[in-house]
């Protein structure tokens, strides 16, 4: 006999289905697995076998043959354990499950040897296929279940046990039958994090942070320690927009490959702050494996990318952050398989002006001979600082402003004015896919939407001029001045607006000769 079960297979953050046809017949027992599974696939038929007789469901007697398609995709992981032994069950012959109620549903889940169904990763790409694919409903893990009930249009059932879930497709109701979860609404984020009223001064640096936040724009702190650099950084997603339903289905997805998905399930609510430690690799960074699995940069998608201490990250490693600042994704290539990933994130890196930290510190003499100094600001190319939208200097705070009783602007009150400046943002890029704030605006949308006066023109001519910028650093500063004047509720931009842009090219201004 034969049966066909329909299950997925995850490639980059989308879904593939995957065919599992199972033939039995009376001979000699044995269990094959063909279509390029991998190890886990192939040990699961002791899996499967030890579940249906705990289970206490029928095991076919003679040669079981499972072919997966298509056959030329390498098939891995676990999720196919609960397909693998319900189509086993259909193809024993018994009438128990019938070819129609098989063809209407999905099916992704790891067994025990006793039956239950524990979670995989992917399960929200995989819904995504199965309703592309037309499927009706949808047989997942428990802990999966919230995930995927965020798609429309599927029914999605948790199944506890194979005994649910053979129960389900036999239709015996009240036996243990699963019911279809709802989707889960996410919560508003909540209040009480790291705030911009605990930080004393530094009202700059706070000012081009809520440029940066409401342009998604990256930003570079410099300055020595202990002023606040890494505490600024923390704050930023406190002023951040929330994520708007398409974003979150993005972000979700990722968590979901790479197996991060929230405790509560649903579409995650609050934008990513990730921040590695210097000594990360490229695949670390980037992503990679024998298995591509999404890297910081891809789960930092829609959010913030935290680079503390920028030097001291290893060189190559800064430098494959140069095409995924451009495009926003990245692509991971093996022989196995070809994946892309989305990697559109905010870049918020700081670092010491020397590798002693005070030069340029009123309080602190620096003790950096030029060529110490120079060495360490070459760690940083000049293609990477070129990526980078707004440069800042970060300075020591004085006493008197650390002294002071009365707190400093709210978190709130700031993130107020940035999701004034995205609802312009977003009404502007209503026609555009895929387009959420300023930073991400292609030269051709820069000409359009960043238009100058004659007075802009020549101020902006002026600062290319004399501080050599390029022309990507060019288009950088038309699109913080656009963000600039979208805060200020302006429809045009202003000579004020690229007056306040330029500023923030500080390294450029300052002449440190970072190394390309």
């Amino acid at each position: 006999m034969l049966s066909r079960v329909w299950s997925s297979a995850v490639l980059g953050v989308d879904a593939l289905p995957i065919e599992i046809e199972t033939h039995t017949e009376p001979n000699i027992p044995r269990w094959t697995v063909v279509g390029l599974p991998d190890g886990a696939v192939r040990e699961s038929r002791d899996r499967v076998w030890a579940a249906l007789k705990t289970s206490g469901l029928p095991t076919p007697r003679g040669a079981v043959t499972v072919n997966l398609a298509p056959a030329d995709v390498r098939k891995e992981g676990s999720a196919y354990d609960l397909p693998l032994a319900l189509g086993l069950l259909a193809a024993i012959g018994e009438g128990l499950i019938t070819q129609d109620v098989l063809d209407e549903v999905v099916i992704v889940g790891e067994l025990g040897l006793d039956g239950a169904v524990r979670p995989v990763r992917g399960i929200l790409p995989m819904a995504i296929g199965a309703r592309d694919d037309g499927r009706r409903a949808m047989l997942v893990p428990p802990e999966n279940a919230a995930e995927a009930a965020v798609v429309e249009g599927l029914e999605v059932y948790p199944v506890r046990t194979l005994q649910e879930a053979f129960n389900f497709l036999t239709r015996e109701r009240g036996r243990g039958t699963p019911e279809p979860t709802h989707a889960h609404v996410a919560s508003a984020v909540e209040a009480g994090g790291p705030d911009f009223a605990d930080v004393r001064g530094q009202g700059l640096v706070k000012r081009a942070l809520e440029v940066a936040a409401a342009g998604g724009h990256n930003a570079l702190m410099v300055g020595p320690p202990g002023s606040g650099k890494t505490m600024l950084a923390r704050r930023l997603p406190g002023i951040l927009p929330p994520l708007s339903s398409a974003e979150a289905l993005e972000t979700t997805k990722i968590l979901s490959v790479s197996g991060r998905s929230t405790s509560r399930g649903g579409l995650v609510s609050e934008r990513p702050f990730r921040s590695p430690h210097h000594t990360i690799s490229n695949a670390g960074l980037v992503g990679g494996g024998s298995n591509p699995m999404p890297g910081e940069i891809s789960l930092a998608h829609n959010g913030v990318l935290f680079l503390d201490e920028l030097p001291e990250f290893d060189r190559p490693v800064l430098e494959v952050l140069r095409q995924p600042l451009e495009e926003g994704e990245v692509t991971i290539a093996r022989a196995r398989a070809t994946v892309r990933y989305p990697a559109r994130f905010m870049l918020i890196a700081s670092m010491n002006p020397c590798p002693c930290g005070h030069a340029g510190d009123p309080t602190r003499a620096c003790v950096c001979a030029p060529g110490q100094v120079q060495r360490y600001l070459a760690k940083v190319s000049g293609p990477l600082l070129d990526r980078i939208d707004l440069h800042v200097e970060v300075t020591p705070v004085p006493f008197d402003d650390l002294s002071r009783r009365e707190d400093a602007e709210p978190s709130a009150a700031v993130r107020r004015r940035v999701e004034a400046a995205r609802e312009r943002q977003a009404v502007r890029f209503a026609s555009v896919a895929g387009r959420y704030c300023n930073a991400q605006l292609t030269s051709p949308e820069v000409r359009r939407w960043c238009r100058l006066d004659d007075a802009g023109r020549g101020l902006l001519k002026s600062a290319l001029t004399r501080l050599g910028l390029s022309a990507r650093a060019h288009d950088r500063i038309l699109k913080v001045a656009r963000t600039i004047a979208d805060l200020d509720g302006a429809e045009a931009v202003a000579p004020a607006h690229v007056a306040e842009a330029i500023q923030y090219r500080s390294l450029d201004r300052a002449g440190w000769g970072v190394g390309g």
